[in-house]
């Protein structure tokens, strides 16, 4: 399908709709507007879905493909240029410039009245600054790398963008960036290349003028499927996003993640295999958290393995996930350049009927940050058959917090260590875990009151086990150290909770721990 006739020849008699904002700003139409509509959409991404897939990249200029990070950095898109920006909405979008790590062009519409009308490349809307870019010297139909949007309580701040392959991003009250989420994940730690779909299309939706919703349209195309998005996004000190998605896909997949989260953990409390830094923790989320069918609630704490690490959770008809970051003290971080205590949580919600299937977790050894090495995604049972649509819906939300909490008290810290008791030989090795709780009934509980760890273990005891209270907190510290059974350095997989006679106190605590090597098994 070439890239220039995605609409196909639907409206083609329609007048140009290219709002008079647009038009002021120097957003030139290209074409004529052409009948839109969401169904419309799900009709071509199916059509699109029974070709052949043929790659969206195209070959840029030399001068934009060698652009390093600080070039790229450098090129600005001007305000006065932002799409509605002289209508008086409460939206606005910038367009993000091709080059660096975004080489793949993506068309630009305008919908308005039921008509979409696409936004033409120009340099005109950029600054150049320092980057080396002559803009006067670019092809016409360059095209555009993505998109960011902005909102009236501050339209120099952003507050979601599109950018990247499938990739977009959204703040909340702290308006700080950090994680990121996925139209869809292929083939995740498959051992062999990851597929990454991209979004070719926008669509963006002139809201009403006091709207506070802003409607975003998606096609999605990659070798193994098509698909149509329509998101929702509320901006708000957590902003939020309804997302539909019709799939169509070419062939079969081994492995689909859904709703797909994408995060950074180096080091932490719990994991300090990185450790190499000055700062004591750094991480855009410290933990993945499960709402079940069956409406268990699970915390398990991120690590930065020493080998790539996959774990599926099985589950039907989930609640909620999501990768989230808990910890909110500065001081865990001391971080005053990317503030890694403001970094958003993100809440996936599904909405229908999803199924059986398993959240899947892929942890990937990083040496430093600026390597997201954590995906989480829903992983459906029945897998998707060609030729037939397959629909899914869920809500995002991008916040400190996610929008429900358990009743039950709440992990909020994990530390590690070697384990052993303090000033006593050590006749074997076994690895220390302290795992702090607090809210629910904790801080209420008598003096005296019995509390236990109720622990299970894939392999390998348990043993010098407690639960007590610790103020700090409000709340109790369960403790317990884990001896393996031999010199193997296969995963144990860890539960624990905290209980009163047969009343649960607290979420479920799980962690999959990898036993380093005998050679690294010190006891002194």
């Amino acid at each position: 399908m070439q890239r220039r006739t995605v609409l196909g020849a639907a409206g083609a008699a329609a007048l140009s709709m290219l709002s008079p904002a647009a038009r002021a700003a120097g957003l030139k139409p290209l074409g004529k507007a052409q009948a839109f509509d969401y169904a419309w959409l799900k009709g071509a991404a199916r059509d699109l879905a029974g070709k052949p897939y043929r790659p969206h990249g195209q070959d840029l200029p030399a001068d934009v493909a060698a652009l390093d990070w600080d070039q790229y950095q450098a090129i600005i898109f001007k305000p006065d240029h932002a799409l509605w920006a002289d209508e008086s909405l409460r939206f606005q979008v910038k367009l993000f410039h091709l080059g660096l790590f975004f080489k793949r062009p993506v068309r630009m519409f305008e919908v308005r009245g039921g008509q979409a009308q696409e936004l033409a490349y120009d340099p005109a809307m950029f600054d150049y600054g320092k980057s080396g870019l002559n803009g006067a010297k670019q092809p016409p139909d360059l095209g555009f790398a993505g998109f960011r949007l902005n909102f009236d309580t501050n339209f120099k701040l952003d507050m979601a963008a599109f950018l990247g392959a499938s990739y977009f991003r959204a703040v909340g009250a702290s308006k700080q960036y950090g994680l990121s989420a996925r139209g869809l994940a292929i083939d995740t730690a498959m051992g062999r290349p990851e597929e990454f779909p991209d979004f070719t299309d926008f669509f963006l939706e002139r809201p009403d003028p006091k709207s506070g919703t802003l409607v975003v349209y998606a096609m999605l195309d990659s070798p193994s499927v098509a698909g149509a998005y329509r998101f929702a996004i509320v901006p708000g000190d957590t902003t939020v996003m309804d997302v539909d998605a019709a799939l169509y896909p070419r062939k079969p997949i081994e492995r689909l993640g859904i709703a797909p989260c994408t995060s950074m953990y180096q080091t932490g409390e719990n994991d300090r295999r990185m450790a190499n830094d000055w700062r004591p923790e750094i991480h855009d989320s410290d933990g993945l958290a499960m709402h079940t069918g069956g409406g268990e609630w699970i915390w398990r704490p991120l690590t930065n393995p020493r080998h790539l690490a996959f774990n599926a959770f099985a589950d039907r008809q989930p609640r909620g996930f999501g990768l989230l970051q808990r910890d909110r003290d500065f001081n865990h971080y001391q971080d005053d350049g990317v503030f890694y205590d403001r970094r958003p949580s993100l809440w996936v919600e599904p909405k229908g009927d999803w199924g059986a299937g398993s959240v899947q977790l892929v942890e990937i050894p990083t040496v430093d940050e600026t390597f997201d090495n954590i995906v989480a995604f829903w992983n459906p049972a029945t897998p998707l058959v060609p030729a037939q649509e397959a629909l899914f819906a869920y809500r995002l939300h991008w916040g400190a917090e996610a929008p429900v909490q358990p009743p039950l008290a709440r992990c909020v810290a994990t530390r590690t260590g070697l384990g052993g008791v303090v000033g006593k030989p050590r006749p074997y090795f076994s690895w220390r875990f302290a795992i702090d709780f607090a809210g629910g009934e904790l801080a209420r509980l008598p003096a005296g009151a019995r509390v236990e760890p109720v622990i299970s273990l894939s392999r390998g005891k348990a043993e010098i086990t407690s639960a007590r209270p610790l103020d700090a907190v409000k709340g109790y510290r369960a403790m317990f150290d884990l001896v393996p059974p031999d010199d193997s350095t296969e995963q144990i997989t860890v539960r624990l909770y905290l209980r009163s006679g047969d009343k649960a106190l607290t979420e479920t605590w799980l962690y999959q721990w990898q036993p380093p090597p005998p050679a690294e098994r010190a006891v002194g």
